[in-house]
């Protein structure tokens, strides 16, 4: 999905620069062409001072969105989700990063899960990012306690676990 909606754009890198912001940070774009966060819009120019473009460049790009019906129908239903994971130090949490080979293999997060669950560690929220939507997605677990040495060495033997970090 994500190699489709950059074609549209494959002209322009500040456009597809737009597309990847508005798909990272969960930005939508509604009937009047507005980058919002709910109800709340954000200006062109914060977004191009972002992304080091023009703010024309932003009008250009949601009005592109506006007029493909596919972009739309993506644009008007994306949204943010709250995370833990740059909060988790103020709050006392533990955050683990999880790097896989095939982030697109089925299981990769309930195997993970399920051998915290079994260490009987509560998990506060989980991240899992889409691999049609970033090059390098990552699993991001967010637990109340630290994790012991015998459970990172068990998720760290997985088969598909490239790296974990902390």
């Amino acid at each position: 999905m994500f190699d489709e909606i950059m074609e549209k754009f494959e002209g322009s890198p500040s456009q597809q620069a737009v597309i990847r912001l508005l798909l990272e940070r969960g930005f939508s774009v509604n009937e009047e062409g507005r980058v919002v966060s709910g109800g709340i819009e954000i200006p062109y120019t914060g977004i191009a001072r972002e992304i080091d473009v023009d703010r024309r460049v932003v009008d250009s790009t949601t009005d592109a969105i506006r007029s493909d019906p596919d972009l739309q129908r993506i644009f008007a239903n994306i949204s943010a989700i709250p995370s833990l994971r740059d909060l988790a130090p103020v709050l006392d949490l533990t955050v683990m990063t999880v790097e896989v080979d095939a982030a697109d293999a089925s299981g990769i997060v309930a195997e993970v899960t399920g051998l915290i669950a079994d260490h009987g560690i509560s998990i506060r929220q989980i991240i899992s990012e889409d691999p049609e939507f970033t090059d390098e997605p990552q699993l991001h677990i967010i637990t109340d306690a630290e994790l012991p040495g015998d459970l990172l060495l068990a998720i760290r033997e997985l088969p598909f676990v490239r790296r974990i970090e902390f």
